[in-house]
């Protein structure tokens, strides 16, 4: 019997040292947007993990609930090779379906109040696109009713189509 779980959001196990290593030497914008915002779900409720891998990549922050990364940009993200390299990893995680949230380290040092504020502005989008989602799915049939299913479908529902997040 096969008792692990689904890999959902690509978790690469194979990167967990080098994640933890990275967990245990935060940098400062990274100390402090996890103290004063995503940690102990201060953050609206939701989970978020620091230096999570994704595939070959560690996203800084990932909310897998929301499906959300955030990403700090220190100095060497000024270079031009590091912004291609960085380029590849946003569009891997984007076509993951993970919404890609960017900011500098002196965004974080200078400015946390605004950061806070459009992180949870992204949170409500995120959240009012899945309420509008679930308020068109059909009802479930009653309880004790039997509906054949659809043709070839073996279900009584068509399957849902997926929508793409901004």
């Amino acid at each position: 019997m096969n008792t692990q779980k689904p890999n959902i959001i690509n978790y690469n196990r194979n990167l967990k040292p080098v994640a933890k290593k990275l967990r245990r030497e935060m940098t400062k914008s990274e100390v402090c947007l996890w103290k004063y915002a995503l940690r102990a779900k201060q953050m609206k409720g939701y989970t978020f993990n620091r230096q999570r891998p994704v595939g070959n990549y560690i996203a800084d922050f990932v909310c897998k609930e929301l499906m959300i990364v955030i990403e700090l940009d220190g100095r060497s993200h000024l270079f031009e090779e590091v912004q291609e390299k960085d380029n590849v990893k946003e569009d891997f995680l984007t076509n993951l379906g993970y919404k890609v949230l960017r900011f500098s380290d002196e965004e974080i040092l200078n400015d946390m109040k605004n950061i806070i504020k459009e992180i949870e502005y992204w949170i409500e989008e995120i959240e009012n696109n899945n309420l509008n989602i679930s308020e068109n799915l059909p009802l479930p049939p009653p309880k004790g009713d039997n509906f054949p299913p659809s043709e070839g479908l073996g279900r009584a529902y068509p399957p849902l189509e997926r929508t793409q997040r901004q």
